[in-house]
């Protein structure tokens, strides 16, 4: 007997978490933004610029779908690499579906390869998603989604460009579909559970690293020590950019201050435009030697830390 639904009664809702699988700079953060329609997570040129399990929220139809954003699966050197990609194998195996990107240009090279070999280990439901297919002819694009689904089982294959936007609509409505039963996990305003004290800290840094990408090395970041809000209805913000070294602080600091002022200020204008209200950011640059070796910093970016 098939029982029909109660007239005007809420249909029932699906939640899942989908984690975004792929080798460096494939495009995983833009995609998270470009499904969202909004910034919820740092966009570099640099690669391995995403530390932690940073999720983006989206909702199509009756379905939320919680994005994990992993950082880019590499050959792992220093323990701040090991840490990244124990986070993204872990983010992999704890979702309920997984999307596994591939650059359309670099089709299935080394990281690639070791990526989908790995991949058989993880039970989950896949998607194949070949991204920046704007880069190269049609007819290489089937060639590289046939030897890719001949590798391993995919339930669908989408070809998109996430930073046009092209095909992103496809996707998320197939991923919609694909979560399973369930309620909201989160607040149906929720873009992202990241505090916003740490997306703000994520944006200063990505401005740091457009600007300073070719003089600052990895071993940078940026905490939000204090957020107030004013009665004006504007916010203030004070962050610290760590650095290891002093003579990488004043690359940052720039001749005259004005490399800081330039990151700050480009960093205040997106802040202010994601809040919504005025920013008063204020920036400040210290040395914390041997950072990527201290548990507590790890912590505060979501990772765990490598025994070894």
């Amino acid at each position: 007997m098939t029982v029909e639904p109660t007239p005007g009664a809420p249909a029932e809702t699906a939640c899942g978490f989908v984690a975004l699988i792929g080798a460096p700079n494939v495009g995983k953060s833009t995609l998270v933004n470009a499904l969202v329609g909004s910034k919820v997570t740092i966009v570099s040129r640099k690669v391995q610029t995403t530390r932690a399990l940073i999720r983006g929220i989206v909702i199509e139809d009756n379905a939320q779908i919680i994005l994990v954003d992993t950082p880019g699966i590499f050959s792992p050197k220093r323990r701040l690499d090991r840490a990244m990609v124990s986070t993204a194998w872990s983010g992999a195996h704890d979702a309920d579906l997984v999307c596994v990107l591939l650059d359309a240009k670099a089709g299935i090279d080394d990281e690639a390869d070791a990526i989908l070999n790995k991949l058989a280990s993880v039970q989950h439901p896949k998607i194949l998603v070949l991204n920046k297919i704007d880069l190269i002819p049609r007819e290489k694009l089937l060639a590289l989604a046939q030897a890719a689904n001949e590798r391993m089982k995919f339930e669908s294959t989408f070809m998109i460009s996430a930073l046009s936007g092209d095909g992103v609509d496809d996707l998320r409505k197939t991923l919609a579909k694909m979560v399973p039963p369930g309620p909201f996990h989160y607040p149906e305003d929720q873009m992202s559970d990241a505090p916003l004290r740490h997306l703000a800290a994520e944006i200063t840094r990505e401005k740091i690293y457009r600007q300073l990408h070719q003089e600052l090395p990895y071993q940078s970041t940026v905490e939000t020590d204090s957020w107030t809000e004013r009665n004006d209805k504007s916010v203030r913000i004070e962050q610290t950019i760590f650095v290891e070294r002093e003579s990488q602080r004043k690359i940052v600091l720039g001749k005259g201050g004005a490399t800081i002022k330039s990151i700050g200020a480009d960093s205040r204008k997106e802040i202010a435009e994601i809040l919504g209200v005025p920013v008063h950011l204020f920036l400040f640059v210290k040395v914390r030697e041997n950072w990527g070796d201290d548990p507590d910093r790890y912590r505060e970016m979501g990772l765990e830390f490598p025994k070894e």
